[in-house]
C-alpha cells in the first residue's frame, strides 16, 4: 500500500467515525431537547469523507432518514468516494 493511499484510509476511517458519532450525537440531543448539531455541519461531513459512516448513522440511530436531501446528499457522497477508492486501488496509488 503506498503511502498516500495510507492516508487516505486514515482520513475515511476519522472522517467516517466522526460522521456516525455525530449523528449519534444529533439524535441524543434530539431526544433530549437541546443545542443540536446544524445540518449542514452533518451533511458537510459527508461530502469531506464521513459518507459511509453517515449513512450507516442514518440507519442506525434512525435520524434524518425522512429527510430526502439527506438521503440524496449521503447516496450520492457514498458514489462518489466509493468511485475515488476504486479509482485510487486502480491506478495503484
Amino acid at each position: 500500500m503506498s503511502a498516500l493511499l495510507r492516508l487516505l484510509v486514515i482520513y475515511l476511517v476519522i472522517m467516517n467515525a466522526a460522521s456516525f458519532l455525530m449523528y449519534g450525537a444529533d439524535k441524543l440531543k434530539a431526544k433530549r431537547n437541546s443545542w443540536r448539531i446544524p445540518e449542514n455541519a452533518l451533511l458537510m461531513c459527508a461530502v469531506l469523507g464521513g459518507a459511509y459512516g453517515a449513512w450507516l448513522g442514518m440507519n442506525f440511530f434512525h435520524h434524518k432518514t425522512k429527510h430526502t436531501y439527506f438521503r440524496i446528499t449521503n447516496g450520492i457522497s457514498v458514489i462518489l468516494w466509493t468511485a475515488l477508492i476504486g479509482w485510487c486501488l486502480y491506478q495503484g496509488i
